[in-house]
């Protein structure tokens, strides 16, 4: 809804955002819980780059697929209590992945441990019925970087598995996600649109009314946003400390703390996006977001590089490569652009779609998660294919250039569709002078008297 349907005090606005950051930030932590224990679960088990990316993504199949049908309950139930419910689920699943020896055992508690990652779409749904529309994109920039559970775990799951195995980051990780649960649920409140309903009798919107809005094409293609700014960031984010030890030779604990130069920005800086869509324009924030990713993906791609010039006087050879430095901040600034971009996208869903916030930001948020799950099994198989480590740039690359071009024709075919001028403007001034000339003489003959 793009109003809340009873006056919250401020206190109670505070207090339901920065409960559901705090909860979204360990779910995360839990949900991205493989990019450092399969690590060490992947040279147990022997296993290809293929398997280790469908290892690493399962968690993120399961979070995205559930986050339509988690959204559209938390409409119905209210996010209070499907939030809790999700991250008990989590964490029962979490403890439960410490007892998988084979690879098929890991691939289903990994399903099982990405219950974790829906309550993205239920925090959605919960925090944007507590503000009015004119202050939801703030909130959920700061309800969204909770994605810095990210980087929790790749600054402290490395440490606590060196000390003392992949089982233990699994079982302190499952401990807090039960403890945030029931804080959760003991010091939150019900949403003000469930408190409204439960005053006057008013049931909850069909099954087949909330799932309208999903006929238009327009939220497809915040999916293709959603796919690239999410689905990418959770893909890097899994992938980078594999890529980081196998591309530079680093061990876990470093790549674990470079790898959070990315997560870090790409989760804290969507308060600033949620900030700038409010004040500028979420639309305006999408272009700057995907013309600087692709810019960074296209410099991240360039492989590691040996050239050969035949000179006049014999071979001339040069190397071309990216280092560590220079990787860290071209990762850094694509982190920070894909921060604003996702809280860009979800600031047009509640305006464009008030009162279907959980279907339609399940829907989107589902979409971004599959990118989640799909990008780094095809990293894996492009690794094993073409041999070459910068090869999931490369995808990237194509991913960002498709959203940004439909994202511009879309915007042009508007433009024109309410100002049809458009079509006859031009930057050429022979071109402007012809066609104020050819409107003046079509006046004069509309006005010239009758014969």
């Amino acid at each position: 809804m793009n109003q809340i349907d009873s006056p919250a005090s401020a206190s109670e606005q505070q207090r339901a955002l920065w409960l559901s950051t705090f909860a979204f930030t360990v779910c995360f932590a839990v949900w991205m819980i493989f990019s450092i224990i399969g690590i060490q679960i992947s040279k147990q088990l022997g296993l290809n780059d293929t398997q280790f990316g469908l290892l690493i993504a399962t968690p993120v199949l399961t979070g995205s697929v559930i986050r339509v049908f988690l959204g559209i309950w938390s409409d119905q139930f209210g996010g209070r209590k499907v939030m809790t419910l999700v991250m008990l689920c989590g964490a029962v699943a979490t403890w439960m992945l410490t007892y998988a020896t084979t690879y098929p055992q890991f691939l289903l508690a990994a399903l099982l441990v990405g219950i974790a990652g829906g309550n993205f779409s239920v925090g959605v749904a919960y925090v944007s019925k507590w503000f009015p529309a004119s202050r939801q994109g703030t909130a959920l920039g700061i309800f969204g970087a909770g994605n810095i559970g990210s980087a929790v775990t790749k600054l402290l799951a490395p440490l606590v598995m060196v000390a003392a195995g992949w089982t233990m980051v699994a079982k302190v990780w499952a401990v807090a996600l039960a403890i945030t649960a029931v804080l959760f649920f003991l010091l939150s409140k019900e949403d003000p649109s469930l408190q409204a309903r439960q005053r006057t009798g008013t049931q909850p919107m069909r099954f087949a009314e909330q799932m309208a809005p999903l006929r238009n094409i327009q939220v497809w293609r915040f999916s293709l946003y959603y796919f690239f700014v999410f689905g990418g960031f959770v893909a890097l984010a899994l992938w980078l400390p594999h890529y980081l030890i196998g591309a530079y030779g680093m061990d876990v604990a470093k790549a674990g703390m470079l790898a959070a130069c990315y997560s870090i920005p790409a989760s804290l800086f969507r308060v600033v996006g949620g900030w700038l869509s409010d004040r500028i324009g979420a639309r305006r924030v999408m272009y700057w977001t995907f013309a600087v990713s692709a810019i960074c993906t296209f410099l991240l791609a360039y492989p590691d590089t040996e050239y050969v010039v035949q000179g006049i006087h014999g071979e001339i050879r040069f190397h071309l490569a990216i280092g560590v430095t220079l990787f860290t901040v071209l990762v850094f600034v694509l982190g920070f652009f894909m921060s604003l971009g996702k809280a860009a996208v979800y600031k047009h869903i509640p305006e464009y779609y008030p009162r279907h916030v959980g279907a339609v930001g399940g829907v989107v948020g589902m979409i971004g998660g599959l990118g989640g799950f799909i990008l780094p099994i095809v990293f894996g198989a492009l690794n094993d294919v073409t041999g070459i480590w910068s090869s999931c740039f490369m995808l990237l690359f194509l991913v960002v250039s498709a959203a940004l071009g439909w994202m511009h024709f879309a915007i042009r075919r508007m433009e024109r569709r309410h100002h049809p001028q458009l079509d006859r403007e031009t930057d050429l001034p022979e071109a402007i002078d012809a066609a104020a000339a050819e409107q003046r003489a079509g006046l004069n003959q509309v006005n010239a008297p009758p014969k």
